[in-house]
């Protein structure tokens, strides 16, 4: 029996798609706001039986999720990061305002999944000094979920030879499961660049991928204004090379460069190569959604423009990474009784285990909960916790992710 999954922020679902591709899973219910993203989302999932909200998620209740699945096991989101004001954190976990994350926060305590799986750029870890993802985990923990996140790259960890660094964050309810839980291990890069780009193919070809090209996709001579640079740079037809508005760059590690949402759209970080016939031009949307290990079978709208499908490429995750962080979540499953309610935390103050295995890597379960803040930084203070750990305070934690290192540390969070 497949585990119900709902996603949030799905853009064209390269998340959801990774956890189905694992085998024990199928989204139910996805939530996207983006026109464009819902049009190739729709057309990828409407015969799979998703069903697409395209409301904001401010918008959503838990009862219209319910009327999709009411067995959610787990919850999928690649939610935008935002910065967190610390005078406004310190509020306390009452303070409902309007950012997404907190949007997520509320569906998550309310249908109280099994499995919270968040995605998002490697900087969120240092983001605002370290308080966005400090807000994130805490929040998470204090909820009752024991998590673990770290940054994986596709090259090593997908077999994809793109450059894409992302933070990974999964959270278990149950404790057995988080323990039975690791990220995958590192994979040989075996991918070539010729497999997912077609470095013969010229203009009014078609790619070995489906991709016909004209002239949209090449640069030329009195077209772009730095052409000239072009043509000194870009000297080998066997790498990939991006221009970046005063510069070429040649990516030396033999993969694409990092995919944006503004690329092939003539201005920063675009992905170009020199055709086996001598001929400049940027990937085509194909290719640039082969870059992210989508399937072949995975279909682009034929009536969306160039720089949409960009856009979504750029903004989407490496689907083969997600499929294995899938696969190893559902052996921790096999573990434990995730069918635990969340405690009653509403008016509480929690102690937080934290393990900080450098910047990029972690995990973070909750202790025990308390009356008052008070109480639950004497409990540390006095070593009626467990160990002799310190506590850290917010600034501890800031100083922790500036110098890097590893760190096992309490705090307290309310």
């Amino acid at each position: 029996m497949k585990n119900d999954i709902i996603s949030f922020f799905a853009g064209v679902g390269g998340i959801d798609l990774g956890f189905e591709d694992a085998g024990e899973y199928q989204t139910k219910y996805a939530n996207e706001f983006d026109k464009n993203a819902q049009h190739t989302f729709e057309l990828n999932f409407e015969k799979r039986g998703t069903y697409l909200d395209r409301r904001d998620i401010k918008e959503v209740t838990p009862e219209d999720i319910r009327e999709q699945t009411t067995d959610a096991n787990v919850l999928l989101a690649g939610f935008p990061c935002q910065p967190f004001s610390v005078a406004g954190f310190r509020k306390g976990f009452q303070d409902k305002r309007g950012d997404l994350f907190f949007e997520t926060q509320r569906i998550i305590t309310s249908i109280q999944p099994k499995v919270v799986f968040l995605e998002n750029v490697k900087n969120l870890v240092t983001h605002d000094h370290g308080n966005t993802f400090k807000v994130i985990r805490e929040f998470l923990v204090h909820s009752g979920y024991y998590i673990k996140w770290k940054v994986l790259n596709a090259k090593e960890y997908g077999n994809i030879p793109q450059n894409r660094e992302r933070i990974y964050v999964v959270g278990f309810k149950d404790v057995e499961a988080f323990n039975n839980f690791e990220f995958p291990d590192k994979i040989d890069l075996t991918t070539k660049l010729t497999d997912i780009i077609d470095f013969d193919a010229t203009l009014d070809e078609t790619t070995k991928f489906g991709d016909k090209l004209d002239e949209r996709f090449f640069y030329r001579e009195n077209k772009q204004t730095f052409y000239p640079k072009l043509v000194e740079e870009m000297t080998s037809s066997d790498t990939v090379y991006q221009w970046r508005r005063q510069y070429v760059r040649e990516n030396k590690s033999g993969v694409v460069p990092t995919l944006t949402a503004n690329m092939g759209m003539g201005g920063h970080n675009v992905p170009l190569i020199l055709t086996n016939n001598g001929e400049i031009r940027k990937l085509t949307p194909r290719e640039a959604f082969n870059a992210q290990g989508y399937p072949q079978d995975y279909e682009l709208p034929t009536d969306s423009s160039l720089s949409a499908l960009y856009k979504q490429a750029g903004n989407s995750v490496v689907v083969p990474v997600i499929s294995r962080i899938a696969q190893k979540i559902t052996g921790a499953l096999e573990h434990g009784n995730s069918d635990l309610s969340l405690p009653e935390v509403d008016n509480k103050f929690s102690i937080i285990y934290t393990k900080m295995l450098g910047r990029m890597a972690g995990e973070s379960y909750p202790v025990k909960w308390y009356e008052s803040k008070e109480l639950a930084d004497s409990e540390i203070k006095n070593r009626s916790v467990a160990d002799d750990l310190p506590l850290f305070e917010d600034q501890d934690v800031f100083n922790a992710i500036k110098r890097g290192g590893n760190y096992e540390f309490y705090s307290v969070a309310g």
